[in-house]
């Protein structure tokens, strides 16, 4: 009887994680077949695999949606925006972790106050500021600008990543004659290593996708990024369904790749992180 019970909360499990697979990957599979077919096609047959296979579809989105620079800007903001919330919220998270400062509660309620205001309120000074600086059309400048949008979310969860790690650790590193820097890069820094992966593809994911503080300082074609360069693609081809829906798989496949190569340290990290808060 238990063999029973338990085989069939298995396999309720299964049919319900099958469920949420199929609601996931089914938008995905119909983008990938109707990527390949002519627009009389899509509009007559959405659901059927295509007659015959064709890349123009694909070639017209790359030239109209200028992804070229769209793919090398997008790549140079998101890489720039991970590097530096890596870095900060990472020491942020381990002085905030080990109470290192006096003044840590003051922070940490700041952290939090940050995280709940919209970032809208801040476009029109950001945007001043950079004109004055003429670091507009910059995905340089943009990403530094959505690194700090992400820091106290990455921050909140770098913390979390250190308070996991031994007080009884550093103490030993210290009696060996590590500086504080040596016990940060060689201890440290490896034992929290699932935490920065995850903290980059959450961030890195945010900083690709985004669109409000990217269409705000990037308005020169040459330096949009490739979302900017799908959107623009709307005005032209928005009857064009087969084109619009190769445009989007080449904008969401380097991100899809990139998550599933990483998947499972992303998973290690969430699960060791949610032991202390």
């Amino acid at each position: 009887m238990t063999t029973n019970s338990s085989f069939g909360k298995s396999a309720m499990a299964h049919l319900i994680l099958g469920f949420f697979a199929f609601t996931a990957l089914a938008p995905l599979v119909l983008v990938l077949i109707n990527s390949f077919k002519s627009n009389a096609e899509v509009l007559n047959s959405p659901f059927a695999l295509p007659g015959q296979f064709s890349f123009e579809n694909f070639t017209r989105a790359w030239q109209y949606g200028n992804f070229t620079s769209g793919f090398l800007n997008s790549i140079l903001l998101t890489g720039t925006t991970v590097v530096v919330v890596l870095i900060c919220s990472s020491l942020a998270g381990y002085v905030l972790a080990g109470e290192k400062v006096k003044a840590w509660p003051a922070i940490m309620v700041y952290l939090t106050m940050a995280m709940t205001v919209p970032i809208q309120l801040f476009i029109f000074p950001l945007y001043a500021a950079a004109a004055q600086m003429n670091l507009l059309d910059n995905p340089v400048a943009v990403g530094v600008i959505q690194a700090a949008i992400n820091m106290p979310f990455a921050t909140f969860l770098m913390r979390t990543f250190f308070l996991n790690v031994p007080k009884e650790i550093e103490e030993a590193a210290m009696v060996d004659g590590l500086n504080t820097w040596q016990l940060f890069i060689q201890v440290l820094f490896p034992m929290v290593r699932p935490g920065l992966i995850t903290v980059g593809v959450i961030v890195g994911l945010n900083a690709w996708n985004e669109f409000l503080i990217s269409s705000t300082f990037l308005q020169n074609p040459d330096s949009q990024t490739l979302t900017l360069g799908f959107l623009s693609m709307n005005g032209t081809f928005s009857t064009e369904l087969g084109t619009m829906m190769a445009g989007a798989l080449i904008l969401i496949v380097p991100v899809l790749l990139g998550f599933i190569s990483l998947q499972r340290h992303v998973i290690d990290g969430m699960a060791s992180g949610a032991v202390k808060g």
